[in-house]
């Protein structure tokens, strides 16, 4: 049987368990990730913690909602038990009809193509690890190879001790000029990779340019046979040299022949989809979900809001 579960009521032992015994485990799934991207989020949670779908909650205008939180790409349904069709969308059906709004990013081994919720496709660029790396680099685009190349010309060092803070810096300098994140996102953003790092589950990385500038930055997290490129920032040094198609064909060759899945986590936009099929990887989707059942006239406002965003 399904149960909803408000947080206090959640046993974290066990959801936790549940996690890291599951196939499709993720980090982003983990109580500690959670309690950090969305506190105060909710469950359904089957049996004994043999299934379980965490709900990231928020409340506005007096109306609950779920959303997908900031640095979590997938979450939807995980399991110790085979996932079907069928189970994902009775998880669905569970979700209490307080919750007037429902917007889920579920996970690539959540099959659902018919249901009541509006279902598009969510895109991440996976690359198995588990060859050698002189076959994975057969695999790098032209373009790829050339702007490695380049990189190594320029004598670019790698650092593995460069802090969360400064990546952060990197970007906002930067590309996030072109973005509206508030100091409210970077701040948990900071939080999740000081745990991960605590928890030694978060790599922090580098790139210095000849003249010692750091140029560019990664962090990346590994967990249940994957790592994942969560974030990353670069200055115009680091366009010009290649720096981040140095940093992750680093990353790639250090881990390559291990069992590890890496996940570039993808994007829609078409110049860094490019980019990381460049490394050889492969396209795959996972069903985003939306349910919007809140009162007239809200309802027409939230779905311009989000056509919009």
């Amino acid at each position: 049987m399904i149960h909803y579960l408000k947080y206090p009521k959640i046993d974290k032992i066990k959801w936790d368990r549940c996690i890291r015994n599951s196939p499709n485990g993720l980090i982003y799934a983990y109580s500690w990730y959670l309690d950090i991207a969305c506190p105060g989020w909710e469950a359904l949670v089957e049996d004994d913690y043999t299934s379980v779908m965490p709900l990231p909650m928020g409340i506005k205008y007096g109306f609950r909602y779920t959303y997908p939180p900031p640095y979590i790409q997938q979450l939807g349904l995980f399991s110790t038990l085979a996932i079907t069709e069928k189970k994902v969308a009775e998880f669905l059906s569970c979700i209490p009809a307080q919750y007037k709004y429902v917007e889920m990013n579920l996970n690539e081994q959540n099959p659902l193509t018919h249901s009541s919720y509006k279902i598009t496709k969510g895109v991440t660029h996976l690359l198995n690890l588990a060859t050698d790396y002189k076959n994975i680099h057969a695999n790098y685009s032209t373009q790829t190879k050339r702007n490695l190349k380049k990189a190594q010309a320029a004598l670019l060092i790698i650092s593995k001790d460069v802090t969360p803070e400064k990546i952060i810096e990197l970007f906002k300098n930067n590309r996030g000029k072109q973005y509206s994140h508030n100091p409210t996102q970077y701040s948990i953003l900071n939080n999740l990779m000081q745990a991960c790092l605590e928890r030694g589950v978060g790599q922090s990385w580098g790139v210095y340019s000849k003249e010692n500038e750091l140029c560019a930055g990664a962090f990346f997290l590994q967990s249940n046979g994957r790592a994942i490129f969560l974030f990353s920032g670069a200055n115009d040094t680091a366009y010009e040299a290649h720096a981040m198609t140095f940093l992750l064909n680093k990353f790639i060759e250090e881990h390559s022949g291990q069992n590890i899945i890496f996940d570039f986590e993808g994007s829609l936009d078409t110049q860094l989809a490019r980019f990381y099929k460049g490394f050889g990887s492969t396209e795959t989707y996972y069903p985003k979900t939306r349910k919007n059942t809140l009162p007239m006239p809200i309802k027409l406002i939230k779905e311009l809001q989000f056509i919009l965003k």
